[in-house]
């Protein structure tokens, strides 16, 4: 087992799915198992991280270049919102999750935005200006 799991990982996927079915625990690749059920969590906290991350830097592009302002960048920040909420529908452990990655996804955002804009990054708040409740509500955009 331990060798199809370096080989071919969806049949490893298909065969422990099997043998967890029909209860035979001895014969489970148990630690490739245990790092992969761990793996799991570590993406959806990545899949929110990224989408808030996405998220505040289509927030700071709309407050600091109002004349760029598009539909893809509203789709953009819909779609991201929709995404974090899906994460956390799916999984609500994860509900404070967005709260702890806050700060450390505006500071990736504003550095994004920075680059992106060819704006000074100093011109950019240090620390996160918009509360979380605002930055998940539904039609809440900043101004100008």
């Amino acid at each position: 087992m331990r060798e199809k799991y370096l080989t071919d990982f969806n049949s490893w996927i298909s065969q422990t799915a099997q043998l967890l079915r029909e209860h035979r625990w001895h014969e489970i690749d148990l630690p490739n198992l245990i790092e992969e059920v761990e793996d799991l969590g570590k993406s959806e906290r990545r899949g929110i991280t990224s989408q808030l991350i996405r998220l505040l830097l289509h927030l700071l592009k709309w407050q600091y270049q109002p004349q760029r302002r598009s539909d893809s960048w509203l789709d953009s920040i819909t779609d991201a919102r929709t995404q974090i909420e899906l994460a956390i529908e799916d999984s609500p452990s994860l509900r404070s999750y967005p709260s702890e990655q806050l700060e450390e996804s505006y500071h990736r955002a504003r550095r994004q935005a920075a680059r992106q804009t060819s704006i000074e990054i100093s011109v950019f708040p240090e620390t996160c200006p918009y509360s979380l409740e605002l930055v998940l509500a539904e039609n809440w955009l900043p101004e100008s």
